[in-house]
């Protein structure tokens, strides 16, 4: 059985790692489940991309699509074409979705177009925001998934409530957290600890890239100036999104805590976030990663597709206006945080558990 595993975005590189990993172990075993790692070419930067191959032990891939730039429109052209060529050249029997990325929905339609199934790793997760793409994305896929692998009891619920059958959900866990379980001991120290001295829980980790954050000018400016004004004089470590560096020098944003460097690769960027004080962010992923390490999260988003970060992990909705920082802060710095716990099955056998279903299930339909 010829498995097409998909992967396009950042985010989807730590999700397959474990999969592609747990498939070797299985042929070394007598499996005959074969896979074909395609790279759309959705993040074409070297540290958006690129490093993740060396980083997370993955092989490079048998197929490029080179997709990158341009805009929603045109990268999901881009990759529905590339991979149609493909399949027509060399028909999968299965394709492997990830995530909620633009190559996870185009590469959906287009395997469904030439009659080949789709899994979908991390299927069911709704925000209910049709203003994201993401979230555009997730709804179309879904919508034509033939099997979902889920990471929590609400993804089950989504899914059952849209009129999925159960025999077509298979709950295994988060594939993102077998990548960090697995890669915890090798996080590597960014040249930035050094360079500024930075002491474990003596900092602040930011991330901001979504549109109701970065598009709005003035909004980001007060966003940062209140972060700045609340972090108890704390260096705050900001690892720029492209997108989010063009905004941020237009605006002049500057202060001397406030330190941006360029996007980090896996290992340097989770060493820092293990050991900092508090995450401030509006990534879905990294809440995830938060929780199972225990770090304080705040979320400056109105909403969120993974809610088990809230109801069990560390993380915190603090919705987009700049008067929600200060009383976050506080709550932060005068040590009334939850603790917080780990979701059902974030144990690091997800990649187990997804292999053998496609052992189990795909290979005798």
């Amino acid at each position: 059985m010829l498995i097409d595993i998909i992967a396009g975005a950042r985010p989807n590189f730590m999700k397959i790692a474990p999969i592609l990993h747990e498939i070797k172990r299985k042929q070394s075993l007598g499996s005959e489940l074969q896979y074909r790692l395609i790279h759309t070419g959705q993040h074409y930067d070297q540290n958006m991309s690129g490093s993740f191959f060396e980083q997370l032990n993955i092989p490079h891939p048998d197929e490029n699509l080179g997709a990158g730039g341009g805009t929603q429109a045109e990268q999901t052209a881009a990759i529905m074409v590339g991979y149609e060529k493909l399949l027509l050249r060399e028909k999968s029997d299965l394709c492997l979705v990830v995530g909620d990325v633009t190559s996870t929905m185009a590469c959906a339609i287009t395997a469904q177009k030439l009659h080949i199934k789709v899994a979908h790793v991390e299927g069911g997760i709704r925000s209910g925001d049709w203003t994201m793409p993401e979230e555009i994305n997730r709804l179309v896929t879904d919508s034509i998934t033939n099997y979902f692998f889920t990471t929590s009891e609400t993804a089950n619920k989504n899914l059952q409530k849209s009129g999925v059958g159960e025999e077509r959900i298979f709950f295994v866990g988060n594939t993102m957290i077998d990548t960090l379980l697995a890669q915890q001991k090798n996080f590597q120290q960014p040249e930035i600890w050094k360079q500024v001295d930075l002491q474990p829980q003596q900092y602040i980790v930011m991330t901001l890239h979504r549109p109701a954050n970065v598009d709005e000018e003035h909004k980001l400016k007060d966003l940062i100036n209140a972060i700045i004004t609340n972090s108890n004089n704390l260096p705050l470590i900001f690892p720029v999104h492209p997108r989010t560096a063009k905004i941020l020098e237009n605006l002049g944003i500057a202060h001397p805590r406030l330190h941006l460097i360029e996007p980090l690769g896996y290992l340097e960027f989770n060493y820092l976030v293990q050991h900092a004080k508090a995450v401030i962010t509006d990534s879905g992923g990294i809440t995830e990663e938060t929780t199972v390490m225990g770090v304080p999260c705040m979320t400056l988003r109105d909403n969120t597709e993974r809610p088990e970060t809230i109801t069990i992990g560390t993380n915190e909705l603090l919705g987009t206006n700049p008067t929600a920082v200060e009383p976050a802060m506080k709550k932060l710095f005068s040590g009334a945080w939850k603790k917080g716990g780990i979701p059902e099955k974030w144990d690091g056998k997800t990649a187990q558990r997804i292999v053998e279903v496609l052992e189990n299930v795909f290979t005798s339909n």
